[in-house]
């Protein structure tokens, strides 16, 4: 258990007002930030908060630059092979979104015709490659080009997380951003290194703790416009 410093990973992401960002005082915000901090006074531990991409997070964990991954990480049993993840803590909604007016989607099939941007290489690029066929996917190198795309007018969706589609919403007046299609919810966790089994329990009771209170609710409406009913790992 750290009882001295707890050094957590924190999210880099192109969604800095929902997991992490620094806001207009220059400090660190954010639903996996203001949780580290939450962790780090019930542990009675300095935090030393270590910003890391996407990419960096896992081989972070397994080679000690951290003690603790709090960086919107969704569980696999390919990399649960490598890490020990806790109960979710926030989850997104990975899907096709448009405008609020316009058509919506019941079946991958329902996606034939479809102008729909993507970033290239991405979970969502693939899944609907594989799984909605006669749709006509626009491949873009990130996710701001494939925004950039659907806000231009040269696709009539974007495939995304709800979080991105909030921000789209909430920086675009004018361009209400509703689910066209859901594809699955996409949970994050927190993750430890293997064999940490006592941390890891400290850590599930902390989130159990924190739910039941409220406090983390409270965090999830902050950050992403409500409190989340959350699946169990």
């Amino acid at each position: 258990m750290y009882s001295t410093t707890a050094r957590c990973a924190s999210a880099c992401c192109w969604t800095p007002r929902h997991w992490g960002f620094t806001d207009d005082s220059g400090a660190e915000t954010g639903l996996d930030v203001e949780l580290a901090k939450l962790m780090a006074k019930d542990l009675n531990a300095e935090l030393e908060l270590v910003p890391l991409t996407g990419q960096s997070r896992i081989p972070s964990l397994l080679s000690g630059k951290v003690d603790l991954l709090i960086a919107a990480a969704g569980a696999t049993p390919e990399r649960a092979q490598m890490v020990m993840f806790s109960q979710p803590y926030a989850a997104v909604t990975l899907g096709v979104y448009g405008a609020a007016d316009a058509p919506t989607f019941d079946a991958p099939g329902d996606l034939e015709g479809a102008r729909v941007a993507v970033a290239k290489g991405s979970t969502l690029d693939t899944w609907l490659t594989d799984n909605a066929p006669g749709i006509q996917l626009s491949r873009f190198e990130d996710t701001p080009a494939a925004i950039a795309a659907f806000l231009a007018g040269q696709v009539d969706y974007f495939a995304e997380n709800s979080a991105i589609a909030l921000k789209v919403g909430q920086d675009n007046p004018g361009h209400d951003v509703a689910l066209a299609f859901q594809i699955r919810q996409s949970p994050a966790h927190a993750a430890v290194a293997q064999g940490e089994q006592n941390f890891l329990n400290w850590i599930n009771t902390f989130l159990f703790f924190h739910r039941m209170s409220g406090d983390l609710g409270d965090l999830q409406e902050t950050f992403f416009g409500e409190r989340q009913e959350l699946p169990n790992l």
